[in-house]
């Protein structure tokens, strides 16, 4: 398995951070990583380097205004910007003539379901892990909208506890000790999260792709709940793990679930 990481030219943010691993022999299948809120992609070096082992070529990059691609940190003045960041690497990936999977973790998998939901050249699966789909108080749903249209590029902080994240100590010691981490975002950034999330759930049913989705049963940031109903759409397999929490693949057994979505992935080849 070989790790590259390189800072490539983007017209829109000046520099875009892209990272692959690759498999020693022929690539079974590509895939298409998208990182989660506050972080960035070299937080799955782990997850890539096994996916990689098991024959896949992973690719990720750093979102709009996320670790080192360029623009204003977590501000995003159009939802679709994300799509098109998405829909190029995925070009990217079919251009190999393999099977293409879309894979994307909390935040990132609410933008992989609104790629899969738009009329956007498709990947032939995709993975979510806990997608953003619910978990805003009701004063955020409604103060949100307003304070965009008046103030829209004031930060404020995302509610993040390190214990939120894995039951593994060392994962929120790094996470906060990470410089690329920004755990704040601003006001329209959230509005638009807000509206996203809206319709998201409200297209659902129009999903079509083979998806497996999977979730944490002690998920606090999203909670397990809020993918109920993608379990109940005819293309989708979820799983829910006991015990673990947020990020299931930083978890002590994340392994193990790199395992599952592999066994996922090469059952729908």
């Amino acid at each position: 398995m070989a790790t590259s990481i390189r800072a490539s030219p983007h017209s829109e943010i000046g520099t875009e951070l892209i990272r692959d691993w690759e498999p020693e022999d022929v690539p079974r299948a590509y895939i298409v990583l998208v990182h989660g809120l506050a972080e960035h992609c070299g937080r799955y070096e782990r997850t890539g380097a096994l996916l990689a082992d098991a024959g896949f070529q992973v690719r990720s990059f750093d979102l709009i205004g996320a670790g080192g691609s360029g623009g204003s940190r977590w501000d995003i003045d159009d939802w679709s910007r994300y799509h098109d960041q998405i829909g190029t690497h995925l070009e990217w990936a079919r251009g190999h003539g393999k099977p293409v999977v879309l894979m994307g973790h909390s935040l990132g998998g609410a933008l992989c379901l609104g790629y899969l939901l738009s009329d956007r050249p498709q990947p032939d699966m995709a993975v979510l892990s806990a997608p953003a789909l619910g978990g805003a108080a009701g004063w955020q749903k409604v103060l949100a909208p307003v304070l965009a249209r008046f103030m829209p590029k004031v930060s404020i902080p995302n509610p993040v506890n390190g214990e939120h994240l894995s039951r593994d100590p060392a994962v929120a010691e790094a996470y906060f000790a990470d410089p690329l981490v920004v755990t704040s975002s601003s006001v329209r950034f959230g509005a638009q999260l807000l509206g996203e999330i809206d319709r998201l759930n409200d297209e659902l049913s129009k999903l079509t792709v083979p998806t497996l989705v999977f979730h944490g049963e002690d998920d606090r940031l999203v909670p397990t709940r809020t993918s109920e109903p993608l379990g109940d759409v005819e293309c989708v397999d979820r799983k829910v793990y006991p015990g673990l929490r947020h990020e299931t693949l930083n978890e002590p057994e994340g392994p193990a679930v790199v395992g599952d979505i592999v066994e996922w992935i090469n059952s729908n080849l």
